[in-house]
This record gives C-alpha cells, structure tokens and sequence, in this order.
C-alpha cells in the first residue's frame, strides 16, 4: 500500500487511488484555539501542495486541542498576515480536535510542545495517527521546535508564524514526496 500511494503522490497513475481516497496522506493541523497557527498552516500546506503538484492528493485540515472558538473565522490578524503573502484562509472555521482525527489522519502535527502533549494524552491505545511536531520538518529554521501563539502579541508576530510555517511546509511537501509512509520525528 505505502509504495503504491509513494508511485501515486509522485505523479505515476493509479487507478485504485483517487484524490481524495483514504489512501492519500492525510494531515492535520494542530494548536489551542484553531484561529492563528494551525489555520495558517493549513493554508500554507494547502498552497504549497499545489506549487509543487499534488493539490488533491494530500488532505489537510486544522483543529485545536480547546473548543473556544468552534465555528469562528481564523483571527482577522492571521486572516491579513497570510492574504498579504498570498494564501487564503478566511473562510476556514474553528473545530476542536475529535477522537476519530486520530484514526482519520496519517499525521497529526502540533505548533507547540504543549498541544503536542495533549494530543499524546488523548490519543487512543494503537491510534493509527501519528502525532508530531510540524518544526520537525522545517530547514531555515530547523533549531526552533515550536510556533508560539501570536495571539496575544505585536503584528510581527503573525508574520514570524508565516516564516516558521512556510519553512516547515516546504520540508514537509519535500518529506511527503520522498516519504509519505514514513511519519514526522515525534
């Protein structure tokens, strides 16, 4: 299975794999609140999928580890920061993580250690998702582990979460097409 959805992520046909069949990589995106980091990630990931010819082939989705802001349009800050540099993600809407993410992702990728932890905890014994750090895919940036919640900081902040998001989404659009069996370094 893994080699024939490696074949089909790289581009060679597979009839018994479509787009948006279960056996395509399937990611999602993981922070507190689900209104800054993880939906910027989800955007970024998205646009970058597409740059590099597999929009379709990788489902991304973002969720938070709380339900504060279930059904809420990402921050207007986050919603500005990404259209400034191309990406759209006003209309994704807030969920908070749900038991069966863990059976329905390949990769469940956290922003910080902190969500990370939480969805250590919470995943189900044998929980097929593997869970990981989304930094531990990034180059330029490669000795920051974490992006840090821009929530309550300066603008900038925003913008250093679009640098740390782009870097770690370019070395996972890289992972998934040299690897996509394997699984991010938790």
């Amino acid at each position: 299975m893994i080699k024939r959805v490696t074949r089909w992520l790289q581009g060679a046909p597979d009839a018994s794999v479509a787009p948006d069949a279960a056996a395509a990589g399937r990611v999602l995106m993981v922070c507190m609140g689900n209104i800054c980091r993880s939906p910027t990630a989800e955007g970024v990931l998205r646009a970058k999928l597409g740059q590099a010819g597999l929009h379709g082939r990788v489902v991304v989705d973002s969720a938070g580890t709380h339900g504060y802001h279930t059904g809420e349009a990402p921050d207007p800050r986050a919603v500005r920061h990404a259209a400034m540099r191309g990406y759209d993600i006003a209309g994704l809407r807030a969920r908070p993580v749900q038991d069966e993410d863990f059976a329905r992702f390949d990769w469940l990728l956290a922003m910080d250690e902190d969500n990370l932890a939480w969805l250590r905890k919470r995943a189900p014994d044998g929980a097929p998702g593997r869970v990981g750090l989304l930094m531990s895919h990034a180059r330029r940036y490669a000795a920051i582990t974490q992006v840090h919640d821009p929530y309550y900081g300066t603008p900038a902040g925003f913008d250093h979460v679009l640098d740390l998001v782009e870097d770690a989404c370019d070395g996972l659009v890289q992972w998934l097409l040299r690897d996509p069996g394997r699984g991010p370094e938790a």
